[in-house]
């Protein structure tokens, strides 16, 4: 949940130009090929979309990822708050 939430994080971050994976990579501390499994999976969720440019491949978050972002920093907070690991 940690790298997910990192990912979306990096692509929150992005905004409407979105994020190249190695970029993401780099943000969020994980490998290229750890970033772009992960990213799939959020794709496939619906919580990222993933878009071709000129020359590149970008993800962007979606609406739902946002919101999905905001609850999860709000659990983040909780768990924190009380002194629990995840």
């Amino acid at each position: 949940m940690g790298i997910m939430g990192d990912i979306l994080y990096v692509t929150a971050d992005g905004g409407r130009d979105g994020v190249i994976v190695s970029a993401i990579s780099r943000k969020a501390n994980l490998s290229y090929y750890a970033v772009l499994d992960k990213c799939e999976k959020l794709v496939e969720a619906g919580l990222v979309e993933s878009v071709k440019n000129d020359r590149n491949r970008v993800f962007l978050i979606t609406e739902k990822g946002l919101q999905f972002f905001q609850e999860f920093k709000r659990f983040q907070g909780l768990v924190e708050n009380m002194n629990l690991r995840y």
